[in-house]
């Protein structure tokens, strides 16, 4: 990967539509960003500025919208799946699922939308309630019933619909009672992830310094490796067993790598914030962490060739990659 030369606009983008939520998770910055969560009305990407983006990039083939807040909380949200889906763009999202209707179940489907990623973090209420703060586990399992006898009553196999979960040390013995929610709900995959989020830069704004302790207590990443592997096991039978697809991360780190570290976000794909700030990738996600420029001001090829996006590809391309990179899972193949 050249650094020198001039990049090519991303055929991936990820556009954050909304930067605020209605749950308060364990594991999310969201709570730092906005401490007054839904209360807060500017944290919203207008359908015009949504617009500017996607046509400043010109021929993007996947579009991701979704950052630290809920998709599903923008007015427009199906508008702009629909715009993008209009010009042949592939459209996805992820939504913690908490406040979908049966009118929204529908849109879903109508939308054009291809993918819708759940956000599940564990079997019980008490479980998966102390994790996703504000939610109750009752009605998102309705939900999750809602979308998919949408699709039954559409006769569409879109949205695809994917369960992921934030693996951790509170919930790991509930992995397989997820798959077999995944199972009952008619959703043939589960992707688990560990806590991506590490907040290990050395510069670390003092804000989410309580979310990098956190991440220290809850990561399987050093937890008791029988442990972790009993569950793993236990959840990969349970979805042999059901037919079900399940994504499994690396136990431990150096295990299962796919190659040695290394990121290639800032060639191949670009995340924008609701403001129109260009983050490096999905991992770093808030602005005061990192920050490329402000697409909505500069304009997207700007700033998508500008000193700091040059900066950032010579690191990464180096044996001495920035700081923020070095405890990233995603750099470390340990995602």
């Amino acid at each position: 990967m050249n650094d020198a030369a001039y990049v090519p606009l991303p055929r991936f983008v990820q556009i954050e539509p909304v930067g605020q939520c209605n749950l308060a998770c364990t594991m999310c910055a969201i709570q730092f960003r906005h401490p007054d969560g839904a209360r807060n009305p500017e944290a919203f990407l207008s359908y015009e500025a949504f617009c500017a983006l996607v046509n400043g990039f010109g021929g993007i083939s996947e579009l991701h919208l979704q950052g630290l807040g809920e998709p599903l909380m923008h007015p427009h949200f199906f508008r702009m799946v629909r715009y993008a889906a209009g010009r042949g763009i592939v459209v996805s999202t992820n939504s913690n699922l908490t406040m979908l209707t049966p009118a929204r179940a529908a849109q879903c489907v109508d939308s054009g939308l291809d993918a819708m990623h759940v956000s599940i973090d564990g079997a019980s209420a008490s479980v998966y309630e102390r994790i996703r703060r504000g939610a109750s586990f009752r009605k998102v399992v309705r939900n999750l019933g809602r979308l998919m006898a949408a699709r039954a009553e559409a006769a569409s196999a879109k949205p695809r619909v994917r369960i992921v979960v934030v693996a951790m040390r509170m919930n790991l013995h509930e992995l397989s009672g997820i798959v077999a929610l995944a199972h009952d709900h008619g959703v043939h995959d589960v992707f688990v992830q560990h806590l991506s989020h590490d907040f290990g830069e050395k510069a670390l704004p003092p804000v989410y310094r309580p979310m990098r302790d956190f991440v220290s207590a809850e990561t399987l990443l050093g937890a008791d490796p029988k442990r972790v592997v009993q569950c793993f096991e236990a959840a990969r039978a349970k979805a042999t067993e059901l037919g079900v697809n399940l994504r499994l991360p690396p136990v431990e780190p150096g295990a299962e790598k796919h190659g040695p570290p290394g990121c290639d976000w800032p060639w191949r794909g670009a995340y924008v914030t609701y403001a129109g700030d260009a983050l490096p990738c999905c991992m770093v996600s808030t602005a005061d962490r990192m920050r490329m420029g402000n697409m909505l001001q500069d304009g997207v090829v700007a700033v998508w060739d500008n000193a700091a996006y040059r900066d950032l590809r010579r690191g990464l391309a180096s044996n001495e990659p920035p700081h923020i990179c070095r405890s990233c899972a995603v750099y470390n193949r340990t995602f």
